[in-house]
């Protein structure tokens, strides 16, 4: 029983310290949990011949220009050029990671983020 008190404990100061963040903070950290993600399975870590999954890294980066995009109204230009231009880089190194690239327009992310080149 003590062991499940100190799990309800931790788990409303959780909920406790979720609120007082402000709504920026979680939209980009989240972002750029997802873009760091996005890079190792672009092969841009440490071990690419091992990390490389150009399939989860497609996702990955769908995501982050989906937040990005819906996102970036709701902060501030200097919060979102940062994130945009990041993402754009990790857009630029699936196509250059692929054997086979996407068509201009159609890679990920671009569905939200237009052409990227």
């Amino acid at each position: 029983m003590l062991r499940w008190d100190q799990q309800e404990r931790a788990a409303e100061e959780a909920t406790r310290d979720i609120a007082d963040v402000p709504a920026v903070e979680v939209i980009t950290t989240t972002a750029v949990h997802l873009m760091s993600a996005a890079a190792v399975k672009v092969g841009l870590a440490d071990d690419p011949g091992a990390q490389r999954d150009l399939d989860e890294a497609r996702k990955l980066i769908n995501a982050l220009a989906g937040l990005i995009t819906a996102g970036a109204p709701e902060i501030s230009s200097a919060h979102a050029a940062p994130l945009r231009d990041g993402l754009r880089s990790l857009q630029l190194a699936f196509r250059e990671a692929s054997p086979l690239p996407d068509p201009i327009g159609q890679g990920p992310g671009e569905k939200w983020t237009g052409p990227v080149t």
